[in-house]
């Protein structure tokens, strides 16, 4: 019962720190990258379906992505998406492409974006210890209906410790290194 307890809050632990780094990649840096519109939502004959699967992505240049709609009548649909979606880009239709230009990034605008990568570590530090209590409880659930020692109880919450210590180290290693990439000029 311990070990599957361990392994299965582990996992959890793991799928919190790839969530994080999956939030991380959605707050952008200066330089352009395809990645930064995967998850903007565009309405596709009443289905809400994602850019890149009614759009070719590329990159123009360093600091411009290109949107290009496989069908026309998509180009404004996009447009409109990518401008609503909160990311602070104004994109422009030039032909059948729609330009997204990256705006360089200011002092000020670097320091929200680290506010809000604070932010996401916080929540990321919330999740793994909301993991850890939950194997508590588990542990203390068992112990009461004493299918497992005090002693193996024991050892199993300092193993549940040592493991939400690890994924911590993580979340502030991975908070660390996106505030290190958003200083750079």
């Amino acid at each position: 019962m311990i070990p599957e307890l361990k392994k299965s809050t582990e996992q959890k632990m793991q799928k919190s720190i790839e969530a994080l780094k999956h939030d991380f990649g959605k707050v952008r840096t200066g330089r352009a990258h395809t990645g930064l519109l995967d998850h903007i939502q565009v309405d596709y004959y009443g289905s809400m379906m994602p850019v890149n699967q009614v759009a070719n992505l590329t990159l123009l240049d360093a600091r411009t992505i290109g949107v290009t709609p496989w069908e026309k009548k998509m180009i404004p649909v996009v447009e409109k998406a990518i401008r609503d979606a909160d990311l602070g880009l104004n994109p422009s239709t030039m032909g059948d492409t729609v330009r997204v230009p990256m705006p360089a990034l200011t002092e000020e605008r670097r320091k929200e974006l680290i506010k809000v990568c604070r932010h996401e570590a916080e929540t990321a530090r919330v999740a793994v210890r909301n993991l850890r209590r939950d194997a508590i409880t588990a542990l203390k659930d068992a112990l009461k209906a004493k299918t497992v020692a005090e002693d193996e109880e024991r050892r199993a919450q300092d193993d549940i410790q040592k493991l939400t210590d690890r994924y911590i180290a993580e979340v502030d290693k991975a908070l660390h290194q996106k505030e290190a990439d958003l200083l750079v000029v």
